[in-house]
C-alpha cells in the first residue's frame, strides 16, 4: 500500500562509548551506555520494524524481500541504506571501513561502508578525527607501529549543523560529547586502528584490525569538502549536502507549510528536531523529534506542516 508513510521502530545498541542522550529523542533506551539508534536497518545484526498500517510488525528486510514494489522494484540483494543516530558520550575508536570490493572478498560478501554525518549537537570544543597526515603507506605503517597518534591523526573542530562525507578508506572517529545522524551503506564492518588503550567490561583491550586497516586506508588522505546547495519550497528550506553513487542526503528545515512530491524509488526521513504533520491524500500523520518514516515508491504529492528539522535520504 503506497498511500501511507511507514513509520519505523528503531533498535538500540549498547556501546562502551555510549550514554543517555538518546532519551532526548523520546526513546526508552535499554542502558546508560546506549550508543546507537538504528532507525532504518535491514541488516542481519538488527532490523527496524514497521509500527503502523498494514505492514505493522514487519521488518524492513522483509519488506525489501517480499514487497519490492514499495521501493520501485530496484535491483539489489539487500536494502542499500542504514540510518543511525549516535550518542558519543566518550570518544569512538579510530577506525576505517573497506570499500565494496574488499568487503565482498574479506567479509563474506558484506558491503563496503561509505557514510556521512550530520552533527545534530555537540559540546563546545568537540572534535572529530577525519583523515590522517601520512603521505605514503610506509609512513602510515611506521606511525601506527610507533603509536604516533597525535602526529598521524587529523583533528577537526565541529559545531551543530556541520556535515561530513566519509568515503570508505577514510580514517575517522567521532569525538566525545557529540550526537550525529549517520547515513551509510548497509554494512556493519569496522576496522579499529586505535582505541585509546580502552578496556571492555571484562578488563580486556578491545580487538584491533591493524593489517586490514592499513590495506584499506586511502594514502595520502583526501578530504572531501561538502558544498551544500539550498533551495526554498514554500515553508521548507531544502539543503542538499551530498549526492554520491550510494545515497543523496538532504536537510529539510520546515518553518510553515510546504507541498513536496516523492518521486524517488523511496525516501527515508528522520525527524531530528521539532514536530509537525504530514498530510497525504486527505490523511494526517503527526511526527516529532525521534520519529523515522519511509515514503514509498509512487507516494506522490504530500504536504508538511509545522516547525521541524528533518534529514532525508534516497538513492
Amino acid at each position: 500500500m503506497r498511500n501511507e508513510p511507514l513509520f519505523f521502530k528503531p533498535i538500540f545498541k549498547d556501546r562502551i562509548w555510549g550514554g543517555t542522550q538518546l532519551t532526548s529523542f523520546h526513546y526508552n533506551i535499554p542502558s546508560e551506555t546506549t550508543g546507537e539508534c538504528w532507525a532504518f536497518s535491514a541488516h542481519p545484526n538488527g532490523q527496524s520494524v514497521v509500527k503502523n498500517g498494514q505492514y505493522e510488525g514487519v521488518t524492513l528486510g522483509e519488506l525489501w524481500e517480499k514487497h519490492r514494489d514499495l521501493f520501485g522494484n530496484i535491483a539489489g540483494d539487500r536494502f542499500p541504506l542504514l540510518t543511525k543516530i549516535l550518542d558519543a558520550n566518550q570518544d569512538l575508536s579510530v577506525q576505517v571501513h573497506p570499500n565494496d570490493e574488499y568487503a565482498r572478498i574479506h567479509e563474506n560478501g558484506e558491503l563496503g561502508k561509505t557514510e556521512c554525518w550530520y552533527i545534530i549537537d555537540c559540546e563546545e570544543g568537540a572534535e572529530i578525527i577525519y583523515g590522517h597526515h601520512a603521505q605514503t603507506k610506509e609512513e602510515l605503517i611506521c606511525m601506527i607501529e610507533k603509536g604516533e597518534w597525535d602526529q598521524l591523526l587529523r583533528r577537526v573542530k565541529i559545531k551543530p549543523g556541520d556535515f561530513f562525507f566519509v568515503p570508505s578508506g577514510t580514517i575517522h572517529a567521532i569525538g566525545a560529547g557529540t550526537i550525529i545522524l549517520e547515513t551509510q551503506q548497509n554494512s556493519d564492518t569496522t576496522y579499529r586502528v586505535f582505541d585509546f588503550n580502552r578496556k571492555d567490561a571484562e578488563g580486556n583491550l578491545r580487538e584491533l584490525h591493524i593489517e586490514k586497516s592499513i590495506e584499506v586506508t586511502e594514502t595520502p588522505s583526501s578530504h572531501t569538502e561538502v558544498s551544500p546547495e539550498t533551495k526554498q519550497i514554500d515553508g521548507v528550506e531544502i539543503t542538499t549536502y551530498v549526492e554520491c553513487p550510494y545515497f543523496t542526503v538532504q536537510k529539510w528545515s520546515l518553518s510553515d507549510t510546504a507541498t513536496l512530491t516523492q518521486e524517488k524509488p523511496f525516501t527515508l526521513v528522520s525527524v531530528i528536531d521539532g514536530e509537525g504533520e504530514l498530510v497525504h491524500k486527505g490523511k494526517t500523520y503527526s511526527f516529532r523529534k525521534g520519529d523515522h518514516f519511509l515514503l514509498p515508491n509512487e507516494f506522490g504529492e504530500f504536504s508538511l506542516k509545522g516547525n521541524a528539522d528533518l534529514i532525508a535520504s534516497y538513492l
